[in-house]
């Protein structure tokens, strides 16, 4: 499977996928640069984490304008999967391939630490993996995860089974107290209308070998070569 992960000023977590995918996983990855436009060829295309742009104006405001973003739009036009992480969900809701805005944590204060989530939809692209109602441990590094939508966005996200991925503790109850950053109903992770552009807070390339505290990270990566590989 043939997977590129793009660049922008101010990525730092776009090694850490590359690093993933290509040293744990053994899978075809390629660095994209922002200015590239023609992003045609690759299975799947990961915006990582960071700090684009140094998130002057907004996070992710800035990078929706770089070159690289009309190519991704036409990429999920044509059903390429798209995987957003972080600071690259984010850029995917500023350039409206996502629903919602992300706002600042609700303590105020960056967040950099391992947390549990439960998968809600097993029948994606990326969870193909997993089971429903599935704990993982995948941390969050973030100082702006704090999830909102208006009420009848949240009200349609429910109803067309769009969440999933929401924030737990370690039985897999839903709770203000395991909710990390005051996101709405405890989401963590979206899917769009279409199925193949989803958008996650926690960072699964962190969570990829057993040193790093958990490998459940695993699981995101290799739904999406399982998707690929049913497919065909």
């Amino acid at each position: 499977m043939r997977f590129g992960v793009i660049t922008f000023p101010g990525s730092n977590c776009d090694h850490d996928c590359y690093w993933a995918l290509r040293k744990v996983l053994s899978q075809e990855v390629e660095f994209i640069w922002h200015k590239e436009e023609d992003v045609q060829g690759y299975d799947c295309l990961i915006l990582p984490g960071g700090f684009s742009y140094g998130d002057y104006l907004r996070t992710g405001a800035i990078a929706k304008f770089s070159p690289v973003m009309r190519g991704v739009k036409e990429f999920v036009h044509r059903g390429g999967l798209v995987l957003g992480i972080c600071n690259g969900f984010q850029i995917l809701q500023e350039a409206g391939l996502l629903p919602g805005v992300m706002l600042q944590n609700e303590s105020l204060r960056f967040i950099c630490d391992y947390v549990y989530l439960r998968v809600e939809n097993e029948k994606t692209p990326f969870t193909c993996g997993c089971k429903k109602g599935e704990v993982l441990k995948i941390p969050i590094a973030h100082n702006a995860g704090n999830f909102f939508v208006e009420k009848e966005t949240l009200e349609k996200l429910k109803g067309e089974n769009r969440i999933i991925l929401r924030y737990c503790d370690k039985e897999g109850r839903i709770s203000r107290a395991s909710n990390p950053n005051g996101a709405m109903d405890n989401i963590a992770a979206v899917i769009n209308e279409g199925g193949n552009v989803l958008g996650m807070m926690p960072h699964p390339e962190r969570a990829i070998e057993s040193i790093l505290g958990s490998t459940d990270g695993r699981k995101i990566f290799e739904s999406i070569m399982r998707s690929r590989d049913e497919k065909g």
